[in-house]
């Protein structure tokens, strides 16, 4: 008895093999080989979660269908990716993508092995490697997400010898590398899809370049040839993707009966708007493959709807539900008071203020509201809540504007409720080196927005507190602020007075 359970103990304790391909059952590893055997189309810069979530997933769905027949190079924006790199060596390039959530009313709960990648490169390490990439003549596009921080200008030197730390210079340095091995063939372009989440990504990413280019005294053909012939495609992506699920991996590793240390989460819904001719998708064959990915001549529209009715929804439930005590979107959403009462907001003030077509943006705001109440999702309110007043000013504030105007003057209650709520939440005083701010509750909560703004409003709210400001003058002093929000905003009739009159409200209810 005592050797069985010691025996037990070992296989628990060794639990099941590292994913790779020689664990794969005999259909999975003949596609896997064959995968292996396509030639390198696209080049990822970018190993992280997302897209391996989202264009990786989207590449597999192509090959499967046999629309792509290619594979993927992937490499880290900065040094120290390599250690996601060796992890995807470890497994042959191999995990599973599993896709769980509400979809169209339904819960989907499927996990899918996702086999494309065929070379990872690290071009810290192996920067020769990464430039030869180039001189692949099937390589067709170049994909990246490296952060918003990372769609930047950087001063660089000229040392081709050796990997920059900029994602744009090394960029310029493969294309240039690439106009030098075909001479400058028109038909060795290719297309440059960056999802960083960057207004105009396409135009920027080209811009950078380009400006590299000037620094290093590139010959003006290269500069033309980047121009001409290689496309810098703004595009807008959406997908949840919260990684890898720690809470419930060791029960997936034993359904799929082998240890995959990139498991990687994701939501159902996804979206990717591409600023393209359609034509396009013979060569990226997104929409073929049934994926929901949009080519289109304006993608202003998805943008707007986007920030507008998403992010702006986010907004809103953040300052509300952190006010009342409330810690995740789903919490929120699923609350009997403040679910209604998002849900109307969305409806009733944020979608008829927008210059889009109505019955497209009310089908767009239940799949958004249907999102948020994804169990297997948990979207802290406190993550949404940072930047806070920027944020209202770029998601809520243009809604609040457009409501008034065509509603001739009347104010949007429920936006209103949150203006007042984000004012009642930045209460704020210094914690433990940073901003906390305030619950109803008189619970802290830790803000995270702009220091010169955070030490303003608790100087603010001091000084209301001792009684030297009403709250209609700590509420019109906040208006002013003409730097957080673009203008004086005591201008918009009746908003002081709403705000106020929702302050007082929020107090007598404590």
């Amino acid at each position: 008895m005592r050797a069985n359970q010691s025996a037990d103990t070992d296989e628990k304790r060794i639990g099941p093999p590292r994913l790779s391909r020689t664990t794969l059952p005999p259909d999975e590893a003949e596609r896997y080989d064959r995968m292996k055997a396509y030639p390198v189309k696209a080049l990822q810069i970018g190993e992280g979660n997302f897209l391996r979530g989202f264009f990786d997933w989207m590449i597999h769905r192509c090959n499967r269908q046999g629309l792509f027949e290619g594979s993927v190079a992937v490499c880290q924006p900065r040094p120290m990716g390599a250690a996601k790199l060796a992890e995807l060596r470890e497994q042959d390039g191999l995990y599973y993508q599993w896709i769980r959530g509400l979809q169209d009313g339904r819960l989907t709960d499927e996990r899918e092995l996702v086999a494309v990648f065929s070379r990872t490169v690290d071009p810290y390490a192996e920067w020769e490697a990464f430039l030869a990439l180039a001189d692949l003549p099937e390589l067709e596009l170049v994909v990246s997400n490296t952060t918003e921080a990372g769609l930047v200008y950087a001063e660089t030197d000229w040392a081709p010898e050796r990997a920059p730390s900029s994602f744009p210079a090394k960029l310029t340095l493969l294309l240039y590398r690439r106009f030098e091995r075909f001479g400058g063939d028109p038909a060795q372009g290719l297309l440059l899809l960056p999802c960083e989440l960057v207004e105009r990504n396409g135009d920027l990413l080209q811009e950078i370049v380009l400006r590299h280019a000037g620094d290093w005294a590139l010959p003006e053909a290269f500069s033309a040839w980047v121009r001409a012939h290689n496309r810098f495609l703004n595009s807008l992506v959406d997908r949840i993707v919260t990684g890898f699920p720690a809470a419930e991996a060791d029960r997936a590793f034993a359904e799929i009966g082998a240890e995959d240390r990139l498991l990687n989460a994701a939501e159902p819904y996804h979206l990717w708007a591409i600023e393209g001719e359609s034509e396009m998708d013979a060569r990226l064959p997104l929409a073929s493959a049934g994926l929901n990915a949009v080519w289109t001549s304006d993608l202003r529209p998805y943008q707007l709807r986007k920030v507008r009715i998403l992010n702006g929804a986010h907004t809103l439930i953040a300052s509300i539900g952190l006010l009342h005590g409330l810690e995740t979107v789903g919490e929120a959403v699923g609350h009997p008071v403040y679910g209604e009462l998002i849900r109307a907001a969305v409806m009733e003030e944020i979608v008829p203020a927008l210059p889009l077509p109505a019955d497209e943006m009310r089908r767009y705001a239940d799949e958004v509201l249907e999102r948020f109440a994804n169990p297997y999702v948990r979207h802290k309110l406190t993550d949404i809540a940072m930047n806070g007043i920027s944020k209202f000013k770029a998601r809520l504030l243009p809604t609040l504007e457009a409501y008034m105007t065509m509603r001739e003057g009347e104010l949007p209650p429920r936006i209103v409720l949150a203006f007042a709520s984000l004012v009642r939440l930045y209460r704020v005083r210094e914690a433990d080196g940073g901003w906390a701010g305030s619950r109803l509750s008189g619970e802290p909560v830790a803000l995270r927005d702009d220091a010169a703004a955070l030490s303003y409003l608790a100087e603010l709210w001091a000084r209301a507190d001792r009684g030297e400001l009403t709250t209609p003058e700590l509420v019109a002093d906040i208006l002013g602020q003409t730097g957080w929000w673009g203008r004086d905003l005591n201008e918009a009739a009746g908003l002081k007075e709403a705000l106020t009159a929702e302050l007082a409200r929020m107090e007598a209810s404590v």
